[in-house]
């Protein structure tokens, strides 16, 4: 069940099983700016001749950035604006290259009405292939009254 593009989902309109998802194509430049705001610039995501030395034989992407996708759904889509993060679980589990479009996919699998947190299992993925799993909890605002 995805969610409606450009809706905000207060805690009253998540339900197991919504998702959403979000698809960015991963350039050099968008590497360069990571670093830049990150301040990591471990010479594996930055210097083409560094990397080819090493066993991904090419520059890759910050794990960060591509873990950062998952933040631009619940930001941008669902929950949408006013979530907030509370935990973020990750597994990386294969490298992300320039010219990869990562797949950025959360689902709801559990609400907590008490708090209104939302548990969303979390997956980034590159041409079928699973980079990145985890998990999330998401302070989620009620509807306003």
């Amino acid at each position: 069940m995805s969610v409606e593009t450009g809706k905000t989902y207060y805690f009253e309109d998540l339900e197991l099983g919504m998702d959403a998802s979000v698809s960015k194509s991963v350039t050099m430049e968008d590497i360069e700016k990571f670093a830049s705001v990150s301040g990591d610039y471990n010479p594996v995501h930055l210097d083409r001749e560094y990397a080819a030395g090493t066993i991904f034989k090419d520059v890759i992407a910050h794990g960060l950035l591509t873990a950062s996708y998952i933040s631009t759904v619940f930001g941008m889509k669902m929950p949408g604006p006013g979530a907030i993060y509370v935990a973020q679980s990750l597994n990386f589990k294969a490298p992300v290259r320039v010219g990869d479009e990562v797949l950025a996919r959360v689902v709801v699998v559990d609400l907590m009405p008490a708090k209104r947190r939302a548990r969303f299992d979390c997956i980034c993925t590159v041409n079928g292939k699973v980079v990145l799993d985890g998990e999330a909890i998401m302070m989620v605002p009620a509807r306003p009254e």
